[in-house]
Formats: structure tokens, C-alpha cells, sequence
């Protein structure tokens, strides 16, 4: 396992991050279609990553409507892991119950959510905390401002960003050093070989804001997992059989998962191991969030760590999952003809 810097923080995580969707979900709606994970299969897999080499764990108050915390916390107790040897991530803004303000990016909501989460994680502080999407009626200035004030509480060490577009990003770190308030170290959104749409705007803008990519869905919803093919999919353990989702190209992704399984063969290696190595490969790729039902998938998962795609092999992939230029960025590069050197 590789560890990696986050941005220019000097903070170190594992390139690998293990995520907590499928913690609690018992009668929770559509977390019960995601994973029932409870206790003893939670620190099951808890041991599993920490022994993999995993230092950093990702959990939301939204997942299973704060039963993944609460799983997470108490098998953080129960192995006994030093607080200081873990990196743990939550987010706050979804939806936890049918009060008017118990949603969203408003100081109340942030400050109220992050004392709850620390409650059920049975922390102090969390090192990470993400604005889990947009909020389209709180001020940006706001949400920002009471960012910074979560962290100079001391109850929250970074912040960073999930689902928001590049410009929104940009706009809170101009207002963040504008004001020297603590400004966002990183931003975790959907990529996989079936979905680079964040290649557009979202990574040029991390590397030009020097923030950390950690990507969600990695296999897309399981689909490159290598159950889900033209001629069928297996419904044994396939979350997205019941969960269609995240979106995807599913003829691309279909090629996708025909390529990856003949790239695998060269390196003794599953479909699901190959997509991981891939975006683990991305420019710009700190920490890749991936999830597991049980001891062996997460063990195989962390095997995808083993293995360097060649350029062959990312090539293939490239063939089939190409990112064309979207206006203004086709533009750009025309324009931009006349700055290339001369031979």
C-alpha cells in the first residue's frame, strides 16, 4: 500500500480509502439495497483494511441515516485502533429526518450535524469533513464561513467537497483566501473508465487549486465488477441488480468490462481489480474509495494495489472509453495552436 500527500497539507493517506455504504442499512429504505453490515461483520471488515495497509476510512451522517457511524465508531473502539493511526471522513447536508433544519449547508445544520456525527462515532473530531452536494438556497459566503468556523472549533481538522461544479468550487476558494479562511484540501466525486466526465473542468481545476481527487463508485455501482455482461448479470451480492446507479453508458461500459478481462489475464488479476488500477493510475489520484460486503472482496479490492496497468493496457481502455472536448475546451486547445513551440 502506497501512501500519498493530500494537496500540499502534508497530511498522508493510503491510495486506497475504505468506504462505510454498506454499514447499518436495516430498515433504512434504499441503504437496505446498498449493504446490511452490522457489528461483528463491520469489524470484521474494519481489521481487514487496517491490516491491508488502509489508513483512511470515509462514513456520512446520511449513510443508513447515521447507522454507519455508529457501526464505524464503535468498531473503531472495539479493535481498539489508535485515533491517531486512522484518517476518518464524514459529510454533512442530506436529509436525516423530517425537521425543516435538518438538511442542508446552513450554519445550524453544519454545526448541529457534526456534533450528532461525532456522537455516533464516539470521536472528539473528525479529520475530514465534506460538504456532501449542493445547497441551492444558502449563500456560498455562509456555507464557507461556517466551514471555517467548524475547524477553528477544533471539532473538524480539513473540509472538503462532493458533487459540486468546478466553478463553485473555485468560487469558495477565492472567497476562503480572500477572507484567510480556511479553504477546502479536496473533493470526492464519481470516476471510473465508464464515467470521466470530471476530466472536463473538476480536474484541471484540483490541479490548479492543489486539491486531493478522491474518486466514489470506482467500479460504477458494481457494474466492472465482471458480474454484469451482455449476456446476463449475476444477482448474487450485485448491488446494482436492485440499485441502478450510479448512471452510466452501459454498451460502453459492457466493452469496458470485455477489455478489462482480457487485460486482467496478463496480470492474473479480476475485471473489478483492473478498473481499480485504472483510476488508481489517473493524474491527479489521491486516495480511491472503495467498498466491500465481505472479507474477500475487500481483500481482492486491496489487491488491485499489486499491479501497474502498462501503457498497452491503458491504452486498450482509452480506445473504448475516450474523453472528447466539450466546448469551450475544444476551443481552447484550437486557440491555443499558436503558443506551441516551433520546431
Amino acid at each position: 500500500m502506497q501512501y500519498n500527500y493530500v494537496g500540499n497539507t502534508g497530511l498522508m493517506v493510503s491510495e486506497l480509502c475504505f468506504g462505510t455504504m454498506t454499514f447499518g442499512g436495516q430498515d433504512a429504505g434504499m441503504w437496505s439495497k446498498i449493504g446490511q453490515l452490522q457489528q461483528k461483520e463491520v469489524n470484521n471488515l474494519l481489521k481487514g483494511a487496517i491490516e491491508g495497509g488502509i489508513n483512511f476510512i470515509d462514513t456520512a451522517n446520511v449513510y443508513s441515516f447515521g447507522q454507519s457511524e455508529q457501526l464505524l465508531g464503535q468498531g473503531l473502539k472495539d479493535l481498539g485502533i489508535p485515533r491517531d493511526e486512522v484518517v476518518i471522513a464524514t459529510k454533512v447536508m442530506g436529509v436525516m429526518s423530517e425537521h425543516p433544519n435538518d438538511v442542508g449547508l446552513s450554519r445550524y445544520h453544519i454545526f448541529n450535524s457534526v456534533n450528532a456525527s461525532l456522537k455516533r462515532l464516539q470521536l472528539d473530531h473528525v479529520d475530514i469533513l465534506y460538504v456532501h452536494g449542493v445547497d441551492p438556497v444558502t449563500d456560498v459566503e455562509e456555507i464557507v464561513r461556517s466551514l471555517n468556523d467548524i475547524v477553528e472549533s477544533g471539532k473538524v481538522r480539513y473540509i472538503a467537497i462532493c458533487n459540486w461544479p468546478a466553478w463553485m468550487v473555485a468560487q469558495a476558494q477565492a472567497i476562503a483566501r480572500y477572507n484567510g479562511w480556511h479553504k477546502f484540501i479536496g473533493l470526492q466525486y464519481h470516476y471510473s473508465a465508464a464515467t470521466r466526465d470530471i476530466e472536463h473542468e473538476l480536474v484541471p481545476m484540483a490541479k490548479a487549486h492543489q486539491l486531493a481527487i478522491f474518486p466514489w463508485s470506482p467500479l460504477s455501482g458494481g457494474f466492472l465488477t465482471g458480474k454484469f455482461t451482455r449476456q446476463g448479470h449475476s444477482t448474487d451480492d450485485a448491488r446494482r441488480a436492485d440499485f441502478d446507479f450510479p448512471p452510466i453508458d452501459k454498451e460502453k461500459a459492457y466493452d469496458l468490462v470485455d477489455a478489462m478481462k482480457e487485460i486482467g489475464k496478463s496480470h492474473g488479476a479480476s475485471i473489478a481489480q483492473v478498473a481499480l488500477a485504472w483510476v488508481r493510475q489517473q493524474p491527479g489520484i489521491t486516495s480511491t474509495i472503495i467498498g466491500a460486503k465481505n472479507p474477500a472482496q475487500l481483500a481482492s479490492n486491496i489487491e488491485s494495489t499489486n499491479f501497474t496497468l502498462t501503457k498497452e493496457d491503458l491504452a486498450s481502455i482509452e480506445t473504448i472509453s475516450p474523453v472528447s472536448s466539450r466546448y469551450p475546451g475544444w476551443m481552447v486547445e484550437r486557440q491555443s495552436e499558436y503558443r506551441k513551440p516551433k520546431n
